[in-house]
């Protein structure tokens, strides 16, 4: 249910908030290219190091996501 709940304040946020929504597009991008990235068979050393360098600034963007998901819901929370 917790999911759910996640989920439906994700799709708010992305309709509502610009920031959140950029952040969800940067998400999307960075998804994107490690699963090109993922499926060459030889990578080279450079698209090995850029998987690595995607891998952090997608994990760093979900932070920033979850943090603002937080916040919505705190802010949701003390509200009721």
């Amino acid at each position: 249910m917790e999911t759910t709940n996640t989920d439906s304040l994700k799709e708010q946020l992305i309709a509502v908030d610009p920031e959140f929504r950029e952040l969800a597009r940067e998400h999307g991008r960075y998804e994107q290219r490690l699963s090109e990235l993922s499926s060459l068979q030889y990578p080279s050393d450079e698209e090995q190091l850029e998987e690595v360098t995607l891998k952090k600034k997608k994990l760093a963007v979900k932070d920033q996501m979850q943090s603002i998901i937080l916040k919505h819901q705190n802010a949701g929370s003390t509200a009721h």
